[in-house]
């Protein structure tokens, strides 16, 4: 193929491909935990934890519309060097992508602190810490020790980031209306950290909460965003038909997540670790 050559670009090509650039403003995140996570949340609403019942309404429009920024994630080719093949030429070959670690998202916290207690509960579900009871809560006890939940039983899918812009619609490619988004979606996702949060008496700020999720890789996808909310109400609706007619079993919750009728596996003594602080 022959290099560039020089020609005359007119006004109107410069515009139409130069002057609509993407902007950084435009994004839909969504978060969906695990069935089991949802139960364990929802046990905890009547103790204040109002932002535990995922699949009320109210908060499944809260949380993605509080999230404020997010992080498209990124990858890198892992490659070996190869010496000597040629004189003086030192190549490299491809043997592996590797994905980022984490990506963060960053919400204005709600004043009934719903979006605090929304990824608190998730994390608490990992470690396995006990759930609210008419006793007072053991974590208090200094003899405290837990043992984290089994991986399946946090890790989510169905984590995703919309990137699309304003005048968000369609276009045509090869006889066909492709929607004008990039859907990232993170494999085996769960929170790993929540940044601290500083508070003070200097003028009032917005809350912001920061919290860190680890995966194993993401996948582009380029449905649209009304498709990813109908299959979302689809899953939810799937999902509460269990949990909001009543408190789901944990053998109910494993059939959703598995479509088995086995009861959950128990971890093996030599499957977890025991904290004990």
């Amino acid at each position: 193929m022959a290099g560039p050559t020089p020609r005359k670009i007119g006004v109107s090509e410069l515009k139409s491909k130069l002057m609509r650039p993407a902007t950084t403003s435009h994004f839909l995140c969504e978060f969906a935990p695990p069935a089991f996570i949802s139960s364990f949340a929802r046990d905890r609403v009547g103790a204040g934890f109002l932002g535990a019942d995922y699949y009320n309404k109210q908060n499944q429009d809260l949380i993605p519309l509080s999230c404020a920024n997010a992080v498209l994630p990124g990858s890198s080719l892992a490659t070996h060097e190869i010496n000597n093949d040629h004189t003086g030429v030192t190549e490299r070959h491809v043997y592996r992508r590797q994905y980022d670690q984490r990506s963060e998202f960053t919400f204005y916290v709600d004043n009934e602190y719903r979006i605090i207690d929304f990824f608190e509960n998730w994390m608490s579900y990992i470690v396995g810490e006990d759930e609210i009871t008419d006793q007072p809560l053991t974590q208090n006890n200094r003899q405290y020790n837990y043992r984290v939940n089994y991986p399946d039983f946090y890790k989510t899918d169905n984590l995703y980031i919309a990137k699309f812009e304003k005048d968000y619609g369609t276009v045509r490619h090869n006889e066909e209306l492709v929607p004008r988004v990039l859907t990232y979606q993170f494999i085996n996702a769960f929170p790993i950290s929540i940044n601290s949060m500083p508070v003070s008496y200097d003028q009032s700020e917005v809350l912001k909460c920061t919290v860190s999720f680890t995966y194993s890789r993401y996948v582009i996808t380029k449905k649209s965003v009304t498709d990813r909310q109908r299959e979302f109400e689809r899953q939810l609706a799937g999902t509460s038909s269990i949990g909001l007619a009543g408190a789901a079993t944990s053998q109910e919750l494993f059939n959703i997540n598995t479509g088995g009728t086995d009861v959950p596996p128990t971890l093996p003594d030599s499957g977890g670790v025991l904290f004990i602080s």
